[in-house]
């Protein structure tokens, strides 16, 4: 086989339909536009347009709002970050970071922060974070850590 034999399956395609070529085509005259008005002309897209029948998106009911000043948190286990401590990806000396974290390879990228949830912790480590849960804070007290919370700003 080469190159210049290579061709479709039979009836794989089918040829183009030449419009406006004569009433002998079946497509003569309006091209199968029918006749005047806006969608016999070019350049037509009427979107949602339901002839006039009411259309679906307003149809049914608005729902619900977007909050605008929500923050897009991480959110990370303790048990996550015990195990990146228990194989030396973090530090147990340093605070605990976005930075930190995203160095160690727990979180992709820093959003506007970090949440910590819960989960079993061993080691004190002091954590600077957007956010942390009740159980979380307990969690890292009882370990002999320390958990600061701040407000980040959207950016």
């Amino acid at each position: 086989m080469k190159l210049n034999e290579l061709k479709d399956n039979e009836g794989a395609t089918k040829p183009r339909m030449r419009v406006g070529r004569g009433i002998g085509s079946g497509k003569g005259k309006t091209s199968g536009r029918g006749v005047k008005g806006q969608t016999s002309r070019s350049g037509v897209a009427i979107a949602g347009f339901e002839g006039g029948q009411m259309p679906l998106h307003r149809r049914l009911p608005k729902r619900g709002f977007k909050n605008i000043f929500a923050l897009d948190l991480n959110e990370i286990s303790l048990t996550k970050v015990q195990a990146a401590v228990d194989a030396k990806k973090l530090d147990p000396k340093a605070p605990v970071t976005v930075e930190a974290l995203v160095a160690a390879g727990l979180l992709r990228r820093p959003l506007d922060g970090v949440r910590v949830l819960g989960g079993e912790i061993k080691t004190a480590l002091t954590f600077e974070v957007v956010g942390a849960s009740a159980p979380a804070i307990a969690a890292v007290e009882a370990a002999g850590g320390k958990v600061t919370v701040s407000v980040a700003a959207k950016a």
